[in-house]
């Protein structure tokens, strides 16, 4: 927001709240380090923030409102989405006919305003307000959404139930397809998705048991009940899901995949449904994603020093291959993203062969494989290379002859990035000449391999604690902290007199914004450069332990080297990393 400075200086004089000689010093500091005198008064701790905003009211004639403490009408809320509030500190609060007050930390975000005014129709009068306002109100989305979730369920699972029970195990198509439309059974499936988009949820978990169907939520990689249905709502719900991915109603016996998409707030979710038959009825899985979820940097993603540079350096080359490794859902594919995202340049063809296509990208050609018609990997494979590409993206390695194309791709003048399900970098090796393909032509095409897993960050809100002695020396035998200490040193995240006894480390606590203290996930790697030494090792069938060991003489972080590195900066906690990395 612009405030002339004389205005505003005059004002902090009249109110009495900072002195003239602490505002000289301020004024002073603002012209060495081109940060403004409001900044810098915050920064020092002269005044609270949320006096600067109040007099930012005053000054600039907007009304400034506190709404700490106050509970909003979910109608009133729920007119700007909670991603939007969320990112552009901006909460609905107030409604009339024609108008709606919305409070903001930042007036001028016209981007924000003008996104609010086209989606409600209505004329925006702006708010001063500060961030504790803000972050009460959105705490108001998910308590709100439960108790709205909760009242749904309640009054549709008793006629759902009633539906239910006049169906038995062999029911018609036609009577199947009408169950899944049904009032109550689509009203339940609706806010089991907008609820799990709304909580920033991975995957749906619906499962039958004896007596009850379990609703779970996979929230930052961890299960959690979601709610509990009545076991005959189970098949209504199964029905509503089959129709919404085009799948068959009347099969109960087979596995099936689908899947179909959702906007919701002007944001584009796929789910990717997966049935399977269990001896209560079918489980259904839902993985959300999110199509526009692109614009991540590697840095974001938890890339750093070393292993960064590393990675920058591979995607320079025009033929070779980059591999990431890990398991399920470890972020291999949001990984292969970001470094197209960054390869993504005006004078390259980027072709793609997935299953599925995850993120849709401009100006990328992405193809989806289909197994049921032929259409696979290695076909889709050998189809590309024929379309003159200079990058090719294979969604994944899954057999010898893939594996034999996308060496042959790279040895022909592309670049392939493809993913690979091993525990570590180095097992990747091992992995390539266990399908078959030639120990010269691994070290003649493959660049980098990355290794990596995915943890939990922790809230703003945590608790600071130092390792006693002991602790230390369990630690130790994990990983090797010495190793750390030296990264952290190199990286200067601590300075070069630190010894462990004295370097904070930090727990999580209950929060406003989260329950267990955790909130988003980032990314633990180990970046794995193939150098001359290790080409040697290659050639002479050396095992993936001794190839990792010359990695970390050459200066590999190792996946949990680089958690505890992340939990000195205060990302994660020292228990998440064990966790995660021994998993």
């Amino acid at each position: 927001m612009y405030i002339e400075e004389k205005q505003l200086k005059e004002f902090i004089f009249d109110s009495g709240l900072v002195s003239r000689k602490d505002f000289e010093a301020a004024e002073k500091e603002a012209k060495e380090t081109k940060k403004t005198v409001d900044e810098l008064l915050v920064s020092n701790g002269k005044i609270s923030e949320d006096d600067l905003r109040r007099m930012q009211a005053y000054v600039l004639g907007i009304p400034f409102v506190d709404l700490k403490g106050q509970k909003i009408d979910f109608s009133i809320l729920s007119m700007i989405p909670e991603p939007i509030a969320r990112n552009h500190n901006i909460v609905a609060f107030k409604k009339t006919d024609d108008t709606l007050e919305v409070a903001m930390t930042d007036t001028d975000d016209l981007t924000a305003i003008d996104f609010v005014k086209k989606k409600t129709k209505l004329k925006i009068l702006p708010r001063l307000t500060d961030s504790e306002s803000i972050k009460n109100v959105i705490l108001q989305y998910q308590k709100s959404l439960k108790a709205e979730f909760g009242d749904i369920i309640q009054k549709e699972s008793a006629s759902l139930k009633m539906f239910a029970d006049q169906t038995g195990d062999e029911t018609p198509e036609g009577d199947l397809k009408k169950m899944a439309e049904e009032l109550p059974v689509v009203r339940i499936v609706d806010t089991l998705l907008k609820h799990a988009i709304l909580q920033n949820v991975s995957d749906i978990h619906i499962e039958p048991m004896e007596d009850q169907v379990l609703v779970r939520y996979r929230i930052d990689g961890i299960l959690h009940d979601a709610m509990v249905l009545p076991k005959n709502a189970g098949g209504s719900i199964t029905a509503r899901i089959k129709v919404l991915a085009n799948l068959k109603l009347d099969e109960k016996r087979l596995p099936q995949d689908g899947r179909f998409k959702v906007e919701m707030s002007n944001e584009k979710v796929s789910f990717r449904v997966s049935l399977l038959p269990t001896y209560y009825g079918e489980k259904t899985v839902m993985r959300l994603l999110r199509e526009n979820a692109a614009g991540f940097t590697l840095e974001g993603i938890g890339f750093h020093g070393n292993g960064l540079e590393k990675l920058h350096g591979a995607l320079k080359l025009t033929t070779g291959m980059i591999l990431t490794t890990g398991p399920t859902g470890s972020g291999k594919t949001t990984t292969l993203y970001t470094m197209l995202d960054i390869l993504n340049t005006a004078d390259v063809n980027i072709s793609t062969i997935e299953d599925p296509v995850e993120y849709q990208m401009t100006r990328i050609n992405q193809t989806q494989v289909r197994p049921e018609i032929g259409f696979s990997f290695s076909s889709g494979l050998r189809t590309l290379v024929r379309q003159d590409p200079d990058i090719i993206m294979v969604g994944e390695i899954r057999d010898n002859e893939t594996a034999s194309l996308a060496v042959n791709a790279s040895l022909t003048g592309h670049l392939v990035l493809s993913t690979l399900h091993t525990n570590s970098a180095a097992g990747a090796i091992p992995r390539l000449l266990d399908m078959k393909v030639e120990p010269f032509l691994v070290v003649s095409t493959v660049n980098i391999i990355i290794g990596q897993r995915l943890i939990r960050k922790l809230c703003e809100d945590k608790e600071k604690y130092f390792l006693t002695q002991p602790e230390i020396d369990t630690l130790g035998k994990t990983v090797d902290l010495s190793r750390v200490l030296a990264f952290l040193k190199e990286e200067k995240i601590v300075d070069n007199a630190a010894v462990w006894g004295k370097i904070p480390f930090y727990r999580p606590k209950k929060s406003k914004e989260s329950e267990d203290g955790y909130r988003g996930r980032v990314g633990i790697h180990e970046v794995l450069k193939v150098t001359s030494t290790i080409k040697e090792l290659i050639l002479q069938s050396k095992s993936s332990e001794e190839i990792e060991i010359q990695a970390k003489k050459e200066g590999m972080m190792s996946m949990i080297e680089d958690g505890i590195f992340k939990a000195v900066e205060g990302v994660t906690t020292i228990e998440e990393v064990l966790r995660v990395v021994s998993e």
